[in-house]
């Protein structure tokens, strides 16, 4: 019993090293590998060393595929080249498990005690990070001395060889225990090393570990294809078709596993070398085959997962045209298009929230959180087509132009933030206190709003013509704004001197709703600022800054 939790905890020692390794990387070198992986993937060589690289350093195909289904899913990268990303992967995952099965007892110590000198003195730079992989290096090493040790006395009891005995070389079965191996341990390399070490103590046979490790890899397809489950389509696609190429493979080694077991008995190697570099033939040669394939996979597996029409109602952009990027003026055009869109979700946001003040039907409510979602959707979708615009081909115009769009998509996402929290604190109020405004509070209330309104719609317009003239005007709107909030909040004041009861009951939502109607319409009137930069900014900071 003991021998067996040794070995246990062994491999969870392997299986945590290799976390270790993958997120120490990431930390480090995640935006780097992000854009390794996102651009110059326009050729499939190309894509394809991308994967095997990036691979290699996180230690992890899983990891891999998690950043491209991610990239496929928010549009930033066609299928083709991600399915060319996730072939070259699977080489660098057995590349790297080959290295790993070098003889490098004497390093694993050496790793972790440099490892730990680092990340414990400097822990929030990045050598003390790369401290971080040093010791995760150094645990995987030192796991597989231990799975060695800890497996030796294992082979010599009855039990263990009769269930390993069970194996005895049927290809499906055998693949079928790797990939839960590979789904148990969260990584096909552990799986893998553990087969090769398991092959090495004599628990297993040649053709067993070769099917464990094709087994293997499907378990690692099937991971990362669980993994996207929450992904759009365009996302899964990736993930199922890396797995529907390993099960290829299954079918296409079926005939020769026999034969080539022989060939590989014949090169007199240790039995755990040999099942390496099985891992490593077996999936280069694999990969090699399929890459010319990645195009016609992609149609097919866009035809098992089209797109379907969104059952939850959020909404898709209209006008970011991905073929319009390579004209930056043209992109920046669609990108004002579709802000303009965010902002009359805002208006139409705006006009439920003064019905659900009025006393408005409850399902208002349902329909005003699920704007706010429709808005999130696109300022996500913005923040992403303004993302590929290529800012060094720019103009000084194009620009500040491309600023001023993040500038007011991000204004209009705070605004639908805001908008569906004054709902909350509204239907909290009215239904688990019963209480509502009096008709002087709300009568403000409506005024206020009305010019909120008035404002957002002024401010959509001189975002959209850049006059300066309409930009004044904002400005002056913004501070007739505030004369007005101002003396609605002493109106209610002076209503709860004269002992109103429905303006005690709703003084802190009164209070609180002209504050954020305040807020909003700071983020509605910004967009004058941008106009008038040019010439006029220090005048206007300092006429309007004292009065934020």
């Amino acid at each position: 019993m003991l021998t067996l939790l040794n070995l246990l905890s062994a491999v969870a020692l392997l299986i945590w090293g290799t976390h270790i390794v993958r997120t120490g990387i990431l930390r480090v070198y995640g935006s780097h590998l992000r854009k390794v992986l996102s651009h110059n993937v326009s050729k499939r060589p190309l894509a394809f060393a991308a994967g095997i690289g990036v691979t290699a350093l996180v230690q992890s195909s899983n990891a891999t595929a998690l950043l491209v289904t991610s990239f496929v899913a928010q549009g930033l990268m066609a299928l083709t080249p991600a399915l060319a990303i996730m072939l070259g992967a699977d080489v660098g995952t057995a590349l790297m498990a080959r290295v790993l099965t070098l003889d490098l007892s004497w390093l694993s110590p050496l790793l972790i005690f440099l490892g730990v000198v680092f990340f414990l003195s400097r822990k929030q730079t990045r050598a003390g990070q790369l401290g971080r992989v040093a010791i995760g290096l150094g645990l995987m090493l030192l796991a597989l001395e231990l799975i060695v040790a800890a497996a030796t006395p294992i082979t010599q009891e009855q039990g263990i060889r009769v269930l390993f005995a069970s194996l005895t070389g049927d290809l499906l079965l055998d693949a079928l225990v790797g990939a839960l191996f590979a789904l148990i341990s969260y990584s096909s390399l552990a799986a893998v090393l553990l087969t090769a070490t398991l092959t090495g103590a004599g628990l297993i046979s040649l053709p067993v570990a070769i099917g464990l490790v094709i087994g293997a890899n499907i378990g690692s397809g099937v991971l990362a294809f669980l993994t996207s489950s929450l992904q759009t389509p365009a996302g899964r696609r990736v993930a199922l078709g890396s797995l529907l190429y390993k099960l290829i493979g299954l079918l296409l080694v079926m005939p020769f596993l026999d034969p080539l077991a022989n060939w590989l008995d014949s090169l007199k190697w240790r039995p755990e070398e040999l099942v390496i570099a099985f891992h490593l033939l077996y999936n280069s040669l694999r990969c090699l085959l399929m890459l010319p394939t990645v195009g016609l996979m992609a149609r097919f597996c866009n035809w098992l997962l089209p797109d379907r029409p969104d059952e939850n109602g959020v909404a898709r952009p209209r006008h970011l045209d991905p073929t319009a990027l390579a004209t930056p003026s043209l992109a920046l055009a669609n990108a004002v298009r579709e802000t303009l869109r965010i902002g009359d979700l805002i208006e139409t946001m705006l006009n439920h929230l003064l019905e659900v003040l009025s006393g408005g039907q409850t399902a208002l409510g349902k329909e005003l959180r699920r704007l706010d979602d429709d808005v999130d959707a696109l300022y996500s979708a913005v923040k992403l087509y303004l993302a590929q615009v290529p800012r060094e081909v720019l103009s000084e115009h194009d620009s500040r132009r491309w600023a001023e769009i993040i500038e007011l998509a991000v204004n209009l996402e705070q605004a639908g933030d805001i908008i569906e929290r004054m709902l909350g604190k509204v239907q909290d109020q009215k239904t688990a206190q019963r209480h509502s405004f009096s008709d002087s509070g709300l009568e403000e209330l409506t005024a206020l709003h009305a010019q909120l309104l008035a404002n957002l719609r002024l401010g959509l317009s001189v975002f959209l013509s850049g006059d300066k003239e309409s930009a004044r005007q904002l400005l002056r709107e913004k501070r007739r704004f505030r004369a007005q909030e101002r003396r609605l909040a002493h109106a209610h004041v002076s209503r709860l001197h004269h002992q109103v009861v429905q303006s005690i009951e709703t003084s802190a939502l009164h209070m609180e709703l002209i504050a954020d109607m305040k807020r909003l319409n700071s983020l509605f009137c910004a967009s004058a600022y941008v106009v008038l930069e040019s010439s006029e900014t220090g005048a206007l900071h300092h006429e309007d800054g004292g009065a934020e």
